[in-house]
């Protein structure tokens, strides 16, 4: 019950502050670690990939039980009040709903976009635009808010923790590329076991939301995604608005076919983001 009242707090905490500018971010200092020991022990392989993951969740965990420990001695008042606000640095609602919606008001929608997603966006209709921002959307619900709850509420602090710092090493060295093909295999792999039930959460939460009656829907196209997760959540969104979202895309000049994601019209609207955003971000 505890980790409940504590999940629902930390929530309510990032949607109405969100980052707290004025300390440092405790996922820079995990991506500190990470880059720590790719300088340091750097190869190409998986055994040293295997090194990395096991440094980094070694050290986040010692850390994370220790502050627990000192909380836990706290009066049950102010371990709550403390546990909340640092749980809510690990969520980060507001600042996805506002980096997205930024892009709604910007004056270069492109190079606004550019700073979300990996494609290519000089080429980029107004169109491509909204579907990108409603794919990154829809994916990074699963990852920057539903999964830390998910996590936060099975395992307290510890929990949510240890489920960032493996999702911060995903986003730092979970590549397919020349340096990263062995060494950052296992982070990734250890990322998509620990995002396969909250992406599938996040998915069923938005068929719920949007009142579906199939709430299972999603399954059948977000299994052509290449992630194993990131397809259930992005499907949800484009059934929940009625468009089709994925489709043939750019990446450093090249064109990459993906499937598509939905059902319904193509042409992605502004209203359309906005219809997303206000899903699960009600002010």
């Amino acid at each position: 019950m505890i980790n409940i009242f504590i999940a629902f707090l930390a929530y309510l905490i990032d949607k109405r502050f969100g980052e707290f500018r004025f300390i440092k971010h405790p996922v820079i200092i995990i991506g500190s670690i990470i880059s720590f020991f790719e300088h340091k022990f750097y190869k190409d392989s998986i055994l040293r990939g295997l090194l990395l993951v096991l440094f980094v969740i070694c050290c986040v965990s010692f850390v994370s039980i220790s502050i627990s420990t000192f909380l836990n001695n706290l009066n049950i008042v102010l371990n709550i009040g403390f546990t909340s606000i640092l749980a809510s640095m690990f969520i980060a609602h507001k600042m996805l709903h506002d980096s997205v919606l930024e892009i709604l008001v910007s004056t270069n929608k492109k190079k606004s976009i550019s700073m979300l997603v990996s494609r290519d966006t000089q080429n980029m209709s107004e169109s491509d635009i909204y579907k990108a921002s409603i794919e990154t959307y829809a994916e990074n619900l699963s990852d920057g808010v539903i999964a830390p709850l998910f996590y936060l509420l099975l395992f307290g602090l510890d929990g949510i923790v240890i489920y960032k710092a493996i999702n911060t090493m995903d986003s730092m060295v979970g590549y397919r590329n020349e340096k990263y093909e062995k060494y950052g295999k296992v982070a990734a792999l250890l990322d998509d076991i620990a995002n396969y039930i909250p992406s599938r959460l996040t998915a069923i939460l938005i068929m719920i939301v949007a009142k579906k009656k199939n709430i299972f829907a999603f399954y059948e196209d977000g299994k052509k995604h290449d992630s194993p997760n990131a397809g259930h959540p992005i499907t949800a969104m484009a059934l929940m608005l009625g468009v089709k979202l994925g489709g043939d895309t750019y990446y450093f000049s090249k064109l990459k076919k993906k499937a598509y994601f939905g059902e319904g019209r193509k042409n992605i609207t502004k209203s359309d983001v906005k219809r997303a955003l206000s899903l699960l971000y009600a002010d």
